[in-house]
């Protein structure tokens, strides 16, 4: 097994990481802006290494600074978390010709899933089911509007090394997509330094599953079944749940035995996230997939029993799967909100000192956090604070447990969307399964849904 491993990460999945390395006997590493001097994730860890000023890329996003914190420190593995540098196949490349094993996919699967035209067509010789639209990228408006009459309105334009919802227009009648396509590729070039764009049909009212894939370095592939993420604003996730409301045990099949077959004929190695929109007739298409740990896994785990960041980590070191399909079995249900620092209503970013602080605790609650009493939450970083999970025997035991967590969940000092993720909750639409990925959307523009969302933040401690 590895001796010692680097996180290249901050916050609560630097801290997850190190738990994980801890239970299997690793020394770990921190690496930590001067901004971050103070954090949990270096606290906890072995031995910390600052690597940079506050800004993600002096820092964070700083390649030959990680490369000698892990030279200096002996590591022998970095893992990436999420986000920042873990689906950068570049990082992942230099990591291994510097005799490091990057904890995840190979470079070459970081190049084909993390490019969306490239997955795109990956998934189509795979044998994925995909929506209509370009084959690859298009070039102009022009190409754009032919493609678009030729599928038919609306459609949606992406991004192709995209991701987060940054680079993505919905247009919905050809005068404007001119105007659409300019917009969305300076989006792109600026949030990616790439600015190909590509365009598939749009679904009005679709659901978001994600298919949960673990494979080893020997072939081995397995799912882990399904996560429904249809609970967003802007693309930004903020409620996952596991099962599925929406799937029939004959949908969860056929959805993993596809994904199953398409990552073994492209030889896929470690976790990997493969999402799909589900519609209105229960037919679904590939969407994209993230080659890395998600940050919605907890529900997975709770669900299965498997601890992903640990076999992360053993197949990295090329330790075969522990476990084959037929033991994977659905155990109960689970559901997580994203805790963000932010407003409820608004969803501004709500940086600051956190000057009370107190999770909820009890039987089938689990908090991931990197958050304490007199704990800044910094501006220069994802505002997500916390993930709470909770696991109950069935649907809406859970969502009762989630309910009652968030009402003992306390942040002073801050905001916080705990009064939105009670609104949600307490939706009949959510309640009873029945939702898409316009919930958000509609829960803010309702006046039963204002109202309820008034009178969580006023009651929210």
């Amino acid at each position: 097994m590895f001796k010692k491993v680097l996180v290249a990460n901050r916050g609560e999945i630097a801290l997850r990481v190190i738990r994980a390395c801890r239970e299997l006997g690793i020394a770990t590493v921190a690496v930590h802006s001067t901004a971050d001097a103070n954090a949990l994730h270096v606290r906890f860890a072995d031995e910390a290494v600052c690597i940079g000023p506050p800004p993600s890329k002096e820092s964070y996003l700083n390649v030959p600074q990680l490369l000698s914190a892990a030279e200096i420190t002996r590591a022998d593995a970095i893992h990436p978390g999420y986000g920042f540098l873990s689906e950068n196949a570049e990082f992942a490349e230099v990591c291994e010709n510097c005799k490091i094993r990057f904890i995840g996919p190979r470079p070459e699967m970081l190049r084909l899933m993390g490019n969306k035209v490239r997955a795109r067509a990956a998934a189509r010789e795979a044998g994925l089911p995909l929506l209509p639209g370009s084959p690859g990228v298009v070039k102009d408006p022009r190409e754009a509007e032919a493609f678009a009459k030729e599928i038919g309105f609306p459609v949606i334009l992406k991004a192709a090394a995209g991701g987060g919802g940054k680079g993505m227009k919905i247009v919905r009648e050809p005068g404007v997509l001119a105007q659409a396509f300019s917009t969305a590729q300076a989006e792109a070039l600026a949030s990616f330094n790439n600015g190909d764009l590509y365009i598939e049909r749009y679904v009005e009212k679709p659901r978001h599953i994600e298919i949960q894939i673990v494979a080893d370095e020997h072939g081995n592939v397995i799912h882990l079944n399904e996560r429904e993420c249809s609970v967003q604003r802007r693309h930004q996730k903020l409620i996952e749940e596991s099962p599925s409301p929406a799937l029939t045990p004959e949908l969860r099949q056929r959805m993993g035995e596809v994904s199953v077959a398409a990552m073994k004929k492209i030889r896929y190695n470690n976790v990997g996230t493969i999402e799909y929109l589900l519609d209105e007739r229960g037919e679904f298409y590939f969407m994209e997939m993230n080659t890395r740990i998600q940050v919605e896994h907890p529900v997975t785990e709770l669900v299965t029993g498997v601890d992903l960041v640990r076999e992360q980590i053993r197949m990295a070191y090329g330790h075969p799967l522990r476990f084959k399909q037929e033991d994977v079995q659905i155990r109960g249900h689970a559901i997580e909100c994203r805790v963000n620092a932010e407003d409820p209503v608004t969803f501004a970013p709500w940086p600051g000192k956190i000057t009370g602080y107190s999770v909820p605790g009890g039987y089938g609650v689990r908090v991931d956090s990197a958050a304490y009493e007199n704990y800044t939450v910094l501006p220069h970083y994802d505002s997500l604070l916390s993930k709470l999970i909770v696991h109950a025997e069935d649907r809406e035991t859970a969502i009762r447990r989630m309910q009652r967590a968030l009402s003992e969940y306390v942040v002073e000092g801050i905001r916080t969307n705990i009064p939105f993720h009670r609104a949600a909750l307490a939706e009949e639409s959510f309640q009873e399964g029945n939702y898409d990925t316009r919930f958000v959307e509609r829960l803010l523009a309702s006046e039963t849904g204002s109202r309820r969302l008034k009178k969580a933040v006023e009651e929210t401690p």
